[in-house]
């Protein structure tokens, strides 16, 4: 009987992380964003009326996010890559600095306090979907930049920012990518494969880093927690070749408005939690 009433109390819970892996896979595939974008703000939520402690809610998100991304990345990677649509000399340019930058915010994670890491996602939401709106993307050149050093400094900032957010490559890379005039489909295709590069250091560091945390949830790993990890990747990855190929047959006009209006929305409250 008290089996029955636990299982019950927390189906809701099980069904709601199988229905962020799906729409996390999806999102992954079709607008190279990152599942991420999507998982962290729902795990947020889910953590907290689980009544984690608050100081670690959002480490907890990220570091469970991240681990997600790993199998959603090697997935959804290989569907663009299928596809021709990776551009590898890109990845030999931008991957080195994203994986430190990603390594190094994830060991740094634990000394961001809930706040702050609120602040930084939900800012850096918020301009990812003002940026879903706009027609013609901001364009800063016709290249990549030449300089080696330029290259690496970028980055290996993506990669930093990224892993203090919990997403792939593509939230802010994707968005980067344009604005090199990179074409689309490779810009979402290119940032599928380095959000590997962000999810595999930044997984470990908060692991690591979150080790000697107190009052961490059961079946956690530092800011890993497993129980979310194992329910929601399975779905993430098998759902995420199908993002990639609705990606090529529907409006993606449409697709980056309703998706900017739930970043909003989503970004907005993030940051109005900060001042309760």
């Amino acid at each position: 009987m008290f089996d029955q009433i636990i299982f019950l109390e927390l189906l809701p819970y099980f069904i709601g992380l199988l229905a962020t892996g799906v729409i996390g896979g999806l999102i992954a595939g079709l607008l190279g964003v990152g599942g991420g974008i999507v998982i962290v703000p729902v795990l947020f939520w889910i953590f907290t009326s689980l009544n984690f402690p608050d100081e670690i809610l959002m480490h907890m998100a990220i570091g469970s996010s991240l681990a997600t991304i790993i199998p959603t990345s090697i997935s959804s990677a290989r569907a663009h890559y299928l596809k021709g649509s990776i551009d590898l000399n890109i990845l030999k340019k931008w991957g080195f600095g994203i994986f430190l930058g990603a390594l190094i915010g994830g060991f740094m994670g634990k000394y961001f306090g809930v706040n702050e890491l609120k602040l930084i996602f939900g800012s850096v939401a918020f301009f990812v979907a003002i940026n879903m709106f706009k027609k013609n993307s901001f364009t800063v050149s016709k290249k990549l930049p030449v300089s080696r050093f330029i290259n690496f400094l970028f980055s290996s900032l993506i990669g930093f920012i990224s892993s203090l957010m919990g997403v792939g490559a593509g939230t802010i890379g994707v968005p980067s990518l344009v604005s090199f005039s990179v074409p689309i489909h490779k810009a979402v295709g290119t940032a599928a494969a380095l959000g590997l590069f962000i999810s595999v250091p930044a997984t470990i560091g908060l692991a690591f880093s979150g080790l000697d945390v107190p009052n961490r949830p059961p079946m956690s790993i530092g800011f890993v927690n497993l129980i979310a990890f194992f329910i929601m990747f399975p779905v993430t990855v098998f759902c995420a070749p199908f993002g990639v190929k609705i990606a090529h047959l529907i409006n993606q006009r449409l697709l980056k408005i309703i998706f900017g209006g739930f970043l909003i929305v989503t970004s907005l409250k993030m940051l109005y939690s900060i001042l309760l």
